[in-house]
């Protein structure tokens, strides 16, 4: 399940560092995690779809690994970022 062009290219134009930003870190935790609540609320209602379960967690498992990395490199960026997006904070293991 993609997103859709037009909320795929509005959550890029949102969290872009500059004109063009099309893979920084900001964007890629965007998009992953408009494409994380996507698949949650097809869950909701498709409960047994475990195909789809086994995608949202290797997505979040992508998405955790992401902010680790930008949590290393820039701290103040990555808590506004989680604050922008309502991802709670997770401790680093």
């Amino acid at each position: 399940m993609p997103l859709e062009k037009n909320k795929k290219a509005e959550t890029i134009k949102t969290y872009a560092v500059k004109e063009g930003d099309t893979g920084s870190t900001e964007v890629q935790i965007a998009i992953l995690q408009a494409r994380i609540e996507q698949i949650t609320n097809h869950l909701k209602s498709n409960k047994k779809d475990y195909h789809s379960r086994t995608g949202l967690l290797k997505l979040v498992g992508k998405r955790r690994r992401l902010e680790a990395y930008l949590r290393a490199k820039d701290v103040v960026k990555y808590r506004e970022l989680i604050a922008k997006l309502g991802i709670r904070e997770v401790r680093p293991r």
